[in-house]
């Protein structure tokens, strides 16, 4: 019975080609490789924005899985002619929508090999490289943003790369609830607040929700345009106190660098003061401002950030990264282990007996994490941190020439002043005005006017842009960031909308 079975195994290896053949991987991927370089060479012909109708793929694709194979040139032309009509094409310079998702040769290539090892690593003998590099990178991350040392491993905290910032949240939201109800009594898990302002990303509350904080203990503070929308002590203060006397208890703040709405940038410092008053735990999300924080020159915009207990940021959005990459820092890591961490007989080994290893699978919400710390690793020693600083400055002073010519049209309004490489503006009241003959127009109207621009902008398929409303006041987001953008591009956006707002005032002084 054993020959019986050996010859038919040799039968079947006879009939298949193996999956990881070191010769045809070579071969498929010098195509996938000059697919990729022909897509990027051509980027500029397709639409920004996919035009395609909801349910497309479903019509084109088969209604089963084949049980053939297909070669890999008809699979290509497959992704040619029905994946990438249907993808919005976040890498072509004119994406300036929701917020960049830049990528690299070194970020793409360094994704690759990562893959190409395809290693599982939750603790360290599993793949001592990948544990070793990703501290070592995350150290290196957090003295190009002069975070203070105890957010590094060498100073008793330190980093790990995560997915997004949702679960950067979501971790540290929940050590900081099990810290403290192991003081209280867990009975007590409905008394716990947590705080944010009307600016804070719907992560934040996503996070809470899932930790089981009571959405009725969520604070979203309310900022004004008057300090920036920028979360202040003061309002924080007041919001606490009254929880405290209605007998509920502050658990945890989030103070963000960025945000998504208005740029805002939160007062840290007294933040932190406040917070820290009442035993809370303070994370500070710089999701997309705290790339732009390895630049000197911007660095006081984390201000503060030494009193806080943790604090993240998305390499994956303007750091030459590919998606995915937080790399979230805390001061306490023992805190995250005491909560998250599982160690059953079958992960156990002596390298971690010994406490002198990081096993990641402590530090975050899944068991098993990616070799994302190659691809970092890579960016940063192929384009060096001056190089990577002029990237990100380079955005900034486009974000500048866009808002000059936003104020020298004077149809164009700027609704939030300019920060790090975003601008908000629409047409303003005067301008719609001036062109109907009304004498007077409703905020309603005005917005219902903007989105008209912004949504004949985007079915153009010629440039991208998304939208804010904030204070009831729809506002357009100009924000640049794409790695191919040039100085050129962020020129021919502006022609767009203004040839765009030309034809909407035309249409609305032909209705009037």
């Amino acid at each position: 019975m054993g020959s019986l079975d050996m010859k038919h195994l040799e039968s079947t290896s006879l009939m298949m080609n193996n999956p990881l053949d070191p010769e045809e991987f070579r071969r498929q991927g010098y195509m996938v490789i000059d697919f990729l370089a022909e897509y990027y060479k051509s980027i500029e012909k397709y639409p920004v924005r996919s035009q395609v109708e909801a349910g497309y793929l479903r019509k084109k694709l088969p209604v089963s899985a084949l049980y053939h194979p297909v070669s890999m040139e008809t699979i290509l032309k497959d992704i040619q002619t029905d994946i990438v009509p249907g993808l919005t094409h976040w890498q072509i310079p004119n994406y300036i929508a929701y917020f960049p998702s830049s990528g690299s040769t070194a970020g793409l290539l360094g994704e690759t090999l990562a893959a190409g090892f395809n290693v599982v690593g939750f603790n360290w003998i599993s793949s001592p490289a990948s544990m070793e590099l990703e501290s070592i990178v995350m150290d290196w991350l957090a003295d190009m943003l002069s975070l203070p040392k105890s957010f590094t491993f060498s100073g008793g905290g330190g980093g790990v790369m995560m997915g997004t910032t949702c679960e950067a949240i979501l971790t540290t939201i929940t050590a900081a609830r099990d810290a403290l109800l192991d003081q209280i009594g867990r009975e007590n898990i409905n008394k716990l607040v947590v705080y944010g302002s009307d600016q804070t990303h719907c992560s934040f509350f996503k996070s809470a929700k899932i930790a089981g904080i009571s959405p009725n203990n969520f604070r979203t503070i309310k900022t004004t345009k008057t300090h920036a929308f920028s979360l202040r002590g003061d309002s924080l203060r007041s919001t606490i106190e009254a929880d405290v006397n209605a007998g509920l208890i502050p658990l945890f703040l989030v103070a963000t660098v960025g945000t998504t709405s208005t740029a805002a940038v939160d007062e840290v410092g007294p933040l932190c003061d406040v917070a820290k008053e009442y035993n809370m735990w303070v994370h500070v999300d710089a999701a997309y401002a705290g790339n732009d924080c390895i630049c000197p020159e911007l660095g006081h915009m984390i201000d503060g950030v030494e009193k806080a207990d943790s604090f993240s940021f998305n390499a994956h959005k303007w750091f030459l990264t590919t998606l995915d990459c937080c790399c979230r820092f805390v001061k306490d890591p023992n805190a995250l282990v005491r909560c998250l961490s599982i160690n059953p007989e079958y992960l156990k080994n002596k390298a971690t007996d010994t406490n002198q290893v990081v096993d990641y699978k402590d530090w975050q919400l899944t068991l098993s994490s990616r070799f994302r710390s190659l691809k970092m690793w890579m960016v940063i020693r192929s384009y060096g941190v001056d190089y990577l600083r002029n990237f990100l400055r380079s955005h900034v002073d486009m974000a500048i020439y866009f808002e000059n010519m936003v104020t020298k049209d004077k149809r164009f309004e700027i609704v939030v002043p300019r920060s790090f490489a975003l601008v908000y503006f629409r047409l303003s009241a005067s301008a719609v005005i001036q062109h109907s003959g009304q004498k007077f127009l409703e905020q309603e109207t005005l917005n219902e006017i903007n989105t008209k621009l912004l949504e004949s902008i985007n079915s153009a398929g010629k440039i991208y842009m998304t939208q804010s409303l904030v204070d009831a006041t729809f506002m357009i987001r100009f924000a640049v960031g794409a790695t191919l953008s040039e100085i050129h591009h962020v020129t021919y956006v502006w022609k767009v909308v203004q040839e765009h707002a030309t034809a909407v005032l035309a249409r609305r002084s032909i209705s009037c």
